[in-house]
């Protein structure tokens, strides 16, 4: 289990009409695994390839074609399981799962019903303040994905690209542990920056690569705990699917009115019907796709073709030895080894690039320092142009030579920005910029006594009032830094000002 030294968030509430309601969420997400070729067949998984040029005679449903598994998908799955602290399971089993749909063409989906790959694991979903909710996984999946059918087309005809036909998926099942919608959606970020970590999925939600099926249903307050103590979902309202979500936003508005819906239905005398629908963001509401089928509907039975799948406990153990350092326990140690707060250290891990970049910039540095320049004048100027990491002008190496001066007094925080700028648009390296543009700053006590000087002797009325009262000497700090063209050490210019004042 994970250390949860956290305070678990209250569950959202919603007054209704004649009593307070409570949401329960529970999440389906499928992730395309990260393979180069589909689950059962060798074509390509290349995405924005012409329509029906990545499908093989298998993914098109000709007869006598068999399935072969793709040994990457099944590696990718069993480390997407030890990510997420989950069992493994050493035998699991294919079924097929039986319906028609134009974007089908064998007229089945080849999924794991009975015995999946992965058991039960648990992703801790922070929400800020001290407080997290640790979300239960109840199993991962792989599938099959089905392709996709475009209706925009033609007024009188519907066409079907069979690219995504076959291509792997990893079915991630939650428990309904979450408890309102700001909860869903930081549970699908986790989950994406952990998939995204081991490499096991690009997380990309625009293409489809991630996408999830929402459970929302309501109970009364108390109800939820009754569920938690007897495991009984009788303790809880129906549930309807909201199918196909792949935007944070979205999730969490389909979720607020969803359960606004059921609220307004149970109030009202009626029932909710346990149902699949879809969400319309144009008008911000659900409507119904078909009635919830139960397992027997699709007529499950184990694939005749694909024998039980079998693989060895060090093979896994292999797997798990190469995992990467998850979010989780980089954030520890960047707190840990650079003295961040929670909140820099989240921020700067939020993506592995970013966590890199960082790391680079701050090695044999000052990590607060860093994290600062990285946060606030690297990644600010990114957002603004709208540029990744990956596009950044400025190498890791470049911002941490920068740091590098700042820290040896070579400049300061003021002529520090100025490198920054040039560096930015230029490309140039900070240490070249300040020795060819005279930026060094002035730490010749000398020559900044003889400014100070000057600006005390053309300034006596001004002596008075500072000498009256010493808050007034950033006065004289700010003429000194004036004088010298924001080349003196600040902390200098005060130390002989106040001397000099006699303060």
């Amino acid at each position: 289990m994970l250390d949860l030294a956290y305070t678990a968030p209250a569950p959202k509430v919603i007054s209704g009409a004649t009593s307070d309601w409570e949401l329960v969420i529970g999440l389906e997400v499928h992730a395309q695994v990260a393979t180069n070729a589909k689950l059962f067949s060798g074509a390509s998984t290349l995405f924005g390839a012409e329509p029906n040029s990545n499908v093989a005679f298998v993914d098109a449903g000709m007869p006598g074609m068999l399935p072969v598994i793709n040994e990457g998908c099944v590696a990718q799955a069993v480390k997407t399981g030890l990510g997420l602290n989950a069992e493994i399971n050493l035998v699991s089993a294919f079924d097929r799962k039986n319906y028609f749909y134009p974007d089908l063409p064998q007229g089945y989906q080849i999924s794991q019903l009975y015995h999946p790959i992965v058991g039960e694991g648990e992703v801790l979903v922070e929400m800020g303040n001290g407080e997290a909710r640790n979300v239960r996984i109840e199993r991962i999946h792989l599938e099959q994905d089905a392709g996709k059918s475009i209706h925009d087309m033609d007024p009188a005809m519907s066409f079907v690209d069979l690219n995504r036909t076959g291509v792997a998926l990893m079915e991630i099942v939650s428990r309904p542990d979450i408890r309102g919608p700001e909860e869903a959606a930081a549970y699908v970020l986790k989950l994406r920056q952990i998939l995204r970590y081991l490499g096991t999925c690009d997380g990309n939600m625009q293409n489809g690569n991630l996408r999830a099926d929402v459970n929302v249903s309501v109970c009364r307050p108390g109800d939820y705990e009754k569920y938690w103590e007897t495991q009984d979902f009788s303790h809880l309202g129906t549930r309807c699917e909201i199918k196909n979500m792949n935007s944070m936003r979205f999730i969490q508005m389909a979720i607020d009115h969803e359960a606004r819906r059921q609220i307004a239905l149970i109030e009202d005398g009626q029932e909710v019907v346990q149902e699949t629908r879809l969400y319309d963001p144009d008008k911000n509401e659900t409507r119904s796709m078909r009635s919830k089928e139960e397992a027997h509907d699709y007529r499950y039975f184990p694939d005749p073709d694909l024998l039980p799948l079998e693989i060895e406990q060090a093979w896994v153990d292999d797997i798990k030895a190469s995992l990467p350092e998850l979010p989780d326990q980089k954030k520890a140690r960047f707190i840990a080894d650079f003295g961040l707060s929670d909140y820099d250290a989240s921020v700067l891990t939020a993506e592995v690039v970013n966590a890199a970049y960082f790391e680079k910039v701050a090695e044999g540095r000052d990590g607060k320092l860093a994290a600062n320049w990285v946060i606030n004048e690297l990644f600010g100027r990114l957002k603004k142009e709208d540029h990744s990491i990956e596009e950044s002008p400025v190498a890791a190496s470049q911002l941490g030579e920068l740091i590098g001066l700042i820290k040896a007094g070579d400049i300061n925080g003021k002529i520090a920005k100025d490198v920054f700028e040039i560096c930015y648009t230029t490309g140039r390296d900070p240490a070249e910029i300040v020795e060819t543009e005279g930026m060094k700053q002035v730490t010749d006590t000398g020559a900044i006594e003889t400014a100070v000087d000057e600006i005390i002797a053309a300034n006596p009325a001004q002596v008075e009032k500072a000498q009256a009262n010493p808050k007034l000497v950033g006065w004289f700090v700010g003429q000194v830094m004036k004088a010298t063209g924001g080349k003196a050490n600040p902390a200098a210019v005060n130390q002989i000002v106040s001397a000099k004042l006699g303060l």
